[in-house]
């Protein structure tokens, strides 16, 4: 049973029911109907034209459904004009289900969990799993935002920005339970460069495999984080490093910069360089420069404060920090990063155990201890 092209085919099919005139929330049941029917069935007897298959066994779950419902009678005879079962058109529709799912009245982690179910392919369970959430819950936050887009028709041009914002979230997530998310959000990711030619999508793209090539290298055997300083950069994927950097180069080349294109450019000059004291943190900050005109967010300046620490050392960036709020998440972490590399180790020492206190997952606070007690170590010698 080929798994993945039941999920490549899943946003097409869906697309077909929808322009047939079923509302969201019914072809998407329809459609997961007509997968279980395809691994029941397809195993021993597979179909010559699989989406067509899908096409005609989901219309008619619609189909079946809708006559159950007394009180949608009133649609009898629409749906009683069954198309005659045969081959589909070839028109990718992905690009719609991706602006429904990124609907603006979604919460984000609606949006996230419509967009793997619908877009992805991927069940209600793996899903859950992937979150570390009970499978109830889930298909709770998915039937809610299924009945919240049901009544959307595809009649405006959806907001590319806020597709890309779901899509970055998803990769975000990284990998837990048995779907690997951030492996899936470059896949949905290459499906949307296909259907939309923006060069912030390339941008996203890029970034995504420059991050992702870094991986295997970010976790040592006991699972403890490894800083990017510190990684062999050997483990890092050279071939997604080179498709990042030439998809990012023709983005570039457009000449409309956003801000998942400048974050790619920083990912790229960190891949580029053979080692870490050969990186180019000056064009670094520039790009940094570039990304806070962009969005004027203060993280991205609290990332600038550390590469203008390391390209104008670390009482620059001391001073760049010094302009921001205290409250920003990994602000100590950082004050923690560039008093150590001004050789204040005792105040360094006291804020890598404060700023442990506020790590937002186990491995974090696990390494911003490790560092603490490294310090005191060296103290005390």
């Amino acid at each position: 049973m080929d798994e993945a092209l039941l999920r490549g085919l899943t946003p097409s099919v869906l697309t077909v029911l929808v322009r047939r005139g079923a509302d969201f929330a019914a072809a998407e049941d329809a459609m997961q109907d007509a997968l279980v029917e395809a691994l029941r069935v397809w195993p021993t007897d597979p179909p010559r034209d699989p989406k067509g298959w899908l096409v005609t066994v989901a219309w008619r779950k619609f189909l079946d459904a809708t006559r159950a419902d007394t009180a949608r009678r009133r649609r009898e005879d629409r749906v009683e004009e069954e198309p005659a079962p045969g081959p589909t058109p070839a028109v990718d529709d992905t690009l719609q289900l991706y602006f429904l799912c990124a609907h603006p009245s979604l919460t984000p982690a609606s949006a996230v969990a419509l967009t793997l179910r619908a877009v992805g392919g991927l069940t209600t369970r793996q899903i859950a799993r992937a979150y570390l959430v009970p499978e109830a819950t889930m298909a709770q936050r998915i039937s809610r935002a299924k009945r919240t887009v049901s009544g959307v028709r595809f009649d405006r041009p959806g907001d590319v920005a806020t597709v890309l914002r779901v899509l970055y979230l998803v990769f975000n997530e990284g990998y837990s339970g048995d779907v690997d998310l951030a492996a899936e959000a470059i896949r949905l990711t290459r499906r949307l460069a296909t259907a939309v030619d923006h060069p912030e999508v390339a941008g996203l793209l890029a970034l995504m495999l420059l991050h992702h090539a870094r991986r295997a290298a970010r976790t040592a055997s006991d699972g403890s984080l490894v800083p990017l300083a510190e990684q062999d950069r050997g483990r890092w994927d050279t071939a997604a490093i080179a498709e990042g950097v030439g998809i990012l180069q023709a983005a570039l080349a457009r000449d409309r910069l956003g801000e998942f294109q400048a974050q790619a450019a920083i990912a790229a000059l960190h891949a580029d360089a053979p080692t870490a004291e050969e990186t180019d943190w000056p064009q670094i900050v520039e790009w940094y420069d570039e990304l806070a005109r962009l969005t004027d967010s203060p993280v991205v300046r609290l990332n600038r404060a550390v590469a203008v620490g390391e390209a104008d050392g670390p009482r620059a960036g001391l001073a760049s920090l010094a302009a921001l709020d205290p409250s920003l998440p990994r602000y100590t972490a950082v004050a923690a990063y560039l008093n150590e590399r001004d050789g204040d180790l005792a105040t360094a020492a006291r804020l890598y155990a404060e700023a442990a206190h506020k790590a937002p997952d186990l491995a974090e606070r696990d390494h911003l201890t490790r560092q603490a007690a490294r310090l005191n170590a060296r103290r005390r010698r």
